[in-house]
């Protein structure tokens, strides 16, 4: 009994001892992630300091940033590791993470798939920060392209984050691609109008309404025969951000519905034409029981 009692206390003593001397190791890998935060931060400031000098896209800033910020904490961490566990070589590490390169591949395979993502975002730039664009259900705009997810700020004020890989994989509506976008604006008018006047009037209205490109020029096309009008459309180019777009088209609205008035054209309201009589008047089967037989006559 007293053996097993001092083998016990011997490991017990050889376990305290190994642990006491691997306490400053330890607290130097942990030292040494600390430093690596505040270095990494540093790098990711003067990766972008220097970006916006090598770099008119703002993308690209962002990529080189990013980038340093993660590979000075990839660097920081081996480091740590090292120190923390003197017995743990660089070649075993790096041994050791090509063996269990396919394991974390399929544990983590939406974080890589989301960054590789990102990266590709940020190289190709197929939009920008501060752009307008639609993807499937939101619209806003683009505030940040981060490791994992583009974050949009809805018109509504509302923040979403999308991950990245379903960003590059949807079709992305850039609606702040080009200086100026155009808007269709429906418009329908009596019958009895006078065409060409009708079409010079919208033309003169939106002519004088300063937020109204004059180059592309504004059009008028007359489209189709409508239930109780004549449908028009007016086409004119604006700069392309949504409120700028939402504000012409309010003003616009007015100013046309204004210029109508004032040269007596009707907007006309949809029509409908309802006949009633009286069903026992034209009915049109009436039983016929002459002879003994039913028959039924038409009659009108």
């Amino acid at each position: 009994m007293n053996q097993i009692i001092n083998t016990v206390t011997n490991s017990l003593t050889e376990l305290i001892g190994s642990a006491t001397k691997a306490v400053p190791a330890v607290v130097a890998g942990i030292i040494i992630l600390f430093l690596t935060k505040f270095f990494a931060d540093f790098v990711c400031r003067l990766s972008n300091q220097i970006g916006k000098k090598a770099f008119k896209s703002r993308s690209l800033q962002l990529l080189l940033a990013k980038t340093s910020y993660i590979f000075v904490w990839v660097v920081g961490i081996l480091f740590a590791a090292v120190v923390a566990f003197p017995g743990l070589r660089l070649g075993d590490i790096i041994a050791t993470l090509g063996l269990s390169s396919v394991a974390i591949g399929f544990a983590f395979q939406d974080i890589f798939k989301n960054f590789l993502a990102g990266i590709l975002i940020l190289l190709q730039e197929p939009f920008r920060i501060n752009d307008q664009i639609i993807v499937g259900d939101y619209e806003g705009t683009v505030e940040a392209i981060n490791i994992r997810t583009t974050q949009i700020r809805t018109y509504q004020g509302e923040r979403v984050l999308l991950p990245n890989s379903t960003v590059f994989t949807s079709a992305v509506q850039v609606r702040t691609a080009f200086e100026h976008r155009r808007t269709d604006l429906a418009v329908g008018v009596d019958y009895n109008t006078n065409l060409p006047e009708a079409k010079a009037i919208l033309l003169e209205t939106v002519d004088d309404i300063k937020e109204i490109l004059e180059s592309p020029e504004p059009e008028v096309d007359l489209v189709s025969f409508g239930a109780s009008s004549i449908d028009l459309i007016v086409r004119y180019w604006t700069a392309p951000s949504q409120a700028m777009v939402r504000r012409t088209q309010s003003e616009t609205i007015m100013a046309i519905k204004s210029a109508f008035d004032e040269a007596n054209i009707n907007i006309p309201y949809p029509i409908r034409t309802v006949y009633h009589y009286d069903q026992q008047e034209f009915n049109d089967y009436t039983p016929n029981e002459s002879n003994g037989s039913k028959e039924y006559a038409n009659h009108r």
